[in-house]
């Protein structure tokens, strides 16, 4: 196995670890992992959702379109067959005769008027079949010059110049025959309450009339009221509680019904009247904002752009919109329209976007509640699992107060380092004196019990007698971790040194030999132990035997087996800058045994001086001193002498 493989196979053990015991972790995750499939789902409904909309918009619309293309056909094939009729033609010339011959003044005006109006009467009751049949409400028969020489309505007979029918009667004069968008009417026609008036909704589909040489002479004109059929065929558009299809003609005024009408007054786009009706009396404008929701635009509407759907169609194109559009009430919705050139008129399908996607708003709510369901899952179960933490420290705490750590009844407190605390602990059996190190409760956590287990497992194969000696190892019901090692009742050469002062040169020898002969065991076993300095070595009475050393703290040490040494996980800078050598400075990865002797010979040189081999106001000076700088000659710093 590589470093690396053993480098990414110690990560993953330390993740699972790290997953296993931080449960709160979990919900997390899974808040995550639904944010991400929810999104993906959401994202893929929305467009499915859209695909489905616009397929079913554009079929309405199509279905819509061809019916009342239909349904103009219907009208434009009656008008070009009366127009053709024999008797119908005979009558108008008769019509265009007796109208030049009462212009010419060779005939009493009266006689001519008289045959103008049985002519009229005869070609009303020859339009008459048709126009019952097809629920025609009138007809007009027109010049060229444009004027009416024959009508269902006798007031209009003789006028000339109708502004609203010249749109038209140009194409019709040109030889087509047309059926024009709704208007307002000219003539005088019953509303709904049965009163006659003018102004209200009325389209025309007229068609040309021929003479023998095939030349268009006059204008066949049969009236239409665009409520009846053919808005009707539009609302058969309208689906759900919001969707609608409604016609309008080039300049944006709506010239069929809405289904809106009722709204439409509360709301001030139609008079309140008793019969007021949307069609003829709604531009296809956009307010800005949703009148639905209580804006109030401070413009009148004429004054506001059409819509954005009206543009475009008014400009001759065919589209739709998904995205979403403001209506004339304001309302966001989606559509698509279709214009009819031929018909100068255009056709809408919309639906309010709310009711559109309401799904897809459904599943939102959905995955909403899911994500606060388990965004406070992961909250509680955090919450407990700093109140479990809190508490199980809170035992720990008080299982070390109490002076009783398993088989060991503590005393007195030696001391503490980075790691933990040291004390005078009693076996309950065997009743000696033994050093008990404890890993420190505000500083447990997975590396720093890693590395506290490492310094124990590595010590135990270590039996040097001049290393220290561990007895037990183990951790409490309340997740303590604590070993057992010899109780050391002496000083370490860092007290030794401050108390007393440099060593003599042969004592010095005596304790040197004695750290090197720890460190050769432990570099035989190909172990750096990497944290060489006074305060790590104590002098101790055995058997009666002064300055017995002993080599402490291995819980930095480095494996120089490269397979083994990722294990430690130290990547940086490790051990005291005041005994470190150039080499662990520069590269912490490469140091081995010789950066051992260098620190054993930096401690030869404060036990001779009573001074460390570099004094620095910084630790950044001392590093680079530690690099770059020669030491001083021990003889130079101290009073004692010191042999060659």
């Amino acid at each position: 196995m590589t470093w690396a493989s053993s480098k990414v196979g110690k990560r993953i053990t330390q993740t699972g670890t790290f997953l296993r015991r931080e449960l709160w972790v979990w919900p997390i995750f899974a808040v995550l992992l639904l944010a991400v499939v929810g999104v993906s789902v959401q994202q893929a409904i929305r467009s499915t959702i859209k695909q489905n909309l616009g397929s079913g918009l554009q079929t309405l619309l199509s279905i819509e379109v061809a019916m009342l293309e239909a349904w103009f056909r219907v009208q434009e094939s009656n008008a070009e067959s009366k127009a053709n009729d024999k008797r119908v033609r005979e009558l108008v010339e008769s019509m265009l005769a007796g109208d030049a011959v009462a212009n010419s003044g060779t005939t009493p005006v009266t006689d001519i008027q008289l045959s103008l109006a049985e002519w009229n009467q005869e070609l009303q009751r020859e339009l008459s079949p048709l126009m019952g049949s097809h629920d025609y409400e009138g007809f007009h028969v027109i010049d060229k010059s444009d004027r009416i020489l024959g009508s269902s309505y006798p007031a209009v007979v003789g006028r000339t110049g109708v502004p609203e029918y010249e749109a038209f009667l140009t194409r019709v004069f040109d030889g087509e025959t047309v059926v024009c968008p709704p208007f307002p009417s000219v003539v005088m026609m019953e509303d709904a309450a049965g009163k006659l008036r003018a102004g209200l909704p009325t389209m025309y589909v007229a068609a040309p009339i021929r003479d023998s040489d095939f030349q268009v002479i006059a204008a066949l004109a049969l009236q239409i009221r665009p409520e009846r059929e053919f808005t009707r065929i539009l609302q058969l558009g309208q689906f759900g509680s919001s969707g609608e299809t409604y016609a309008f003609d080039s300049t944006g005024m709506m010239v069929s019904n809405s289904r809106f009408d009722e709204d439409l007054i509360l709301l001030g786009i139609i008079p309140d009247h008793e019969h007021s009706k949307s069609i003829l009396g709604v531009h296809i404008r956009d307010p800005q904002q949703d009148l639905t929701q209580g804006f109030r635009p401070s413009m009148r509407r004429s004054a506001m752009p059409l819509t954005r759907m009206a543009q475009d169609a008014i400009a001759g194109n065919s589209n739709m919109d998904l995205d979403g559009y403001r209506d004339y009430r304001g309302v966001p919705v989606v559509g698509a329209w279709n214009w009819l050139s031929d018909y100068q008129m255009g056709v809408a399908t919309e639906v309010d976007m709310a009711q559109a996607f309401r799904p897809l708003t459904i599943l939102n709510w959905a995955f909403g509640i899911l994500y606060g369901l388990l965004a406070m899952s992961s909250l509680g179960i955090f919450v407990f699992s700093l109140l479990l933490a809190r508490s199980k420290r809170e035992a720990q705490k008080a299982e070390i107060e109490a002076q009783q750590l398993g088989q060991y009844t503590l005393s007195e407190k030696l001391g503490s380092g980075g790691m933990g605390s040291v004390y005078i602990g009693h076996h309950a059996m065997l009743r000696r004196p033994t050093a008990i190190k404890l890993l420190d409760v505000e500083k447990m956590n997975d590396l720093a019990v890693e590395r506290f287990e490492r310094e124990v497992q590595i010590t135990c194969q270590l039996n040097h007698p001049n290393t220290i000696a561990i007895y037990d190892y183990g951790r409490t019901p309340e997740g303590v971790f604590y070993y057992a090692m010899e109780y050391l009742d002496g000083l370490d050469l860092q007290t030794l040194v401050d108390d007393h002062g440099p060593l003599p040169e042969a004592r010095v020898i005596h304790i040197l030999l004695q750290i090197c002969g720890s460190l050769f065991e432990a570099h035989t076993r190909e172990l750096v132990h990497r944290d060489i300095k006074p305060a790590n070595i104590m002098l101790n009475r055995r058997g009666g035997v002064p300055d017995v050393v002993k080599v402490l703290d291995f819980g930095l040490v480095k494996d120089r087996d490269p397979t083994k040494a990722a294990e430690s996980g130290d990547r940086g800078l490790v051990g005291t800058p005041l005994y470190m050598s150039p080499e662990a400075i520069q590269s912490p990865l490469s140091v081995d045994a010789r950066s051992d002797l260098y620190a054993v010979g930096a401690v030869g040189y404060f036990l001779l001086t009573g001074e460390p081999v570099f004094a620095a106001k910084s630790m950044s000076e001392l590093i680079r001193m530690q690099v770059d700088e020669q030491p001083r000659p021990p003889s130079t710093r101290t009073q004692q002498p010191i042999s060659d």
